[in-house]
C-alpha cells in the first residue's frame, strides 16, 4: 500500500512547526544567534500570512525558504 503524496497544505505548516519547535530554540539559547532567530521568525510570520491567505505561490516559496533552517 502507498503512501499519500504529502500536499503543500501539509508540508508547510510540518515545516513551520520543525522551525518553531526544534530550530528556532536552539538560536534563541545562544547570543550569537539572535539575528538567525530574527530571520527564522520572519520567515514563519510570511509562512503564516501565505497560509492564511491561500497564496500558493507564497506558500511554495515560504516552505523552501523554511527548509534552509537547520541546527
Amino acid at each position: 500500500m502507498s503512501e499519500k503524496p504529502e500536499t503543500l497544505g501539509d508540508a508547510l505548516p510540518a515545516e513551520m512547526a520543525r522551525v518553531r519547535d526544534q530550530v528556532l530554540p536552539e538560536y534563541d539559547a545562544i547570543p550569537v544567534g539572535k539575528f538567525a532567530a530574527m530571520m527564522m521568525r520572519q520567515s514563519l510570520d510570511a509562512a503564516a500570512k501565505a497560509l492564511a491567505e491561500g497564496d500558493i505561490t507564497a506558500m511554495m516559496v515560504a516552505y523552501e525558504d523554511l527548509k534552509d533552517y537547520s541546527l
